[in-house]
């Protein structure tokens, strides 16, 4: 068995009706895994997990009084915001470096890490979502982040963040708009990533029934340290905090997937 809980719940005011959570918050390989045969240098980049993420979480679910959901293994290890039939669930090249641990990998080696993290980590998510529909009376607000290379293939990535969506655009518009409004940045709509994407975490947990969501990424070089992720929280708090008063980011309201069609 993992010699760690593969997610950690940040305490909140449920009644708030919001949730925070963070797929790739953390580089953690449990050690049975041998660190999946790679070198420390590798836990230090963009492929094992969000840079600045953690941080920027338990800042903002402080700051704002509302739970959160991280997860507490390594998206080397397995890809918790991948659908458990996504090709790139388990990655056994990424950004050029080979995962001698994740090939060859049996069926039997393959369950195991669903039973043991990815699983867990969606009831986790689903439980604490459940609960804080329960205790507020309305549906939450769910704010998923993340975080990007400053570039990608020698190709620069200009926007200091980008707010993906599949096809509800309620909680992406406000908060594009909002980000947007003091001028100081350059905000991505579905650049460098598009938000539609089947059976990830934001498609199962929200997008399916209807719950308001949007997925915030924030370039990596800008949250890298403790400055950076104070100022990036220091931003965050008010903009989220005044979405999460509007009456219409807690209403169901289902969109079909473009992943879908």
């Amino acid at each position: 068995m993992p010699d760690l809980t593969p997610f950690e719940i940040l305490d909140g005011d449920c009644d708030k009706a919001m949730v925070i959570l963070a797929d790739h918050a953390t580089n953690i390989v449990p050690e049975p895994y041998a660190r999946l045969g790679l070198p420390e240098s590798a836990f230090t980049r963009h492929i094992a997990y969000d840079i600045g993420v953690e941080g920027l979480t338990r800042r903002l679910s402080a700051s704002l009084g509302v739970p959160a959901v991280m997860s507490r293994f390594s998206r080397l290890l397995i890809d918790p915001n991948r659908g458990e039939d996504d090709p790139t669930l388990i990655m056994k090249i990424s950004d050029g470096a080979i995962i001698p641990g994740n090939y060859p990998l049996s069926a039997e080696q393959r369950e195991r890490r669903l039973i043991d993290f990815h699983r867990p980590y969606h009831r986790a998510v689903g439980e604490t979502i459940a609960r804080v529909t329960k205790a507020s009376g309305r549906a939450p607000l769910v704010i998923s982040l993340h975080s990007y290379t400053p570039a990608w293939k020698n190709v620069r990535r200009p926007w200091h963040a980008a707010v993906l969506w599949d096809s509800d655009f309620r909680a992406p518009g406000q908060l594009i708009d909002r980000l947007r409004a003091p001028g100081d940045i350059l905000v991505g709509d579905n650049e460098p990533y598009d938000g539609a994407l089947k059976n990830d975490t934001m498609y199962r947990h929200c997008t399916m029934n209807g719950t308001p969501h949007a997925l915030l990424e924030v370039r990596q070089d800008l949250i890298a340290d403790e400055a950076g992720i104070e100022s990036w929280a220091a931003r965050l708090h008010p903009i989220f905090a005044a979405m999460n008063e509007d009456p219409a980011l807690h209403v169901y309201e289902v969109h079909p997937s473009r992943a879908d069609l």
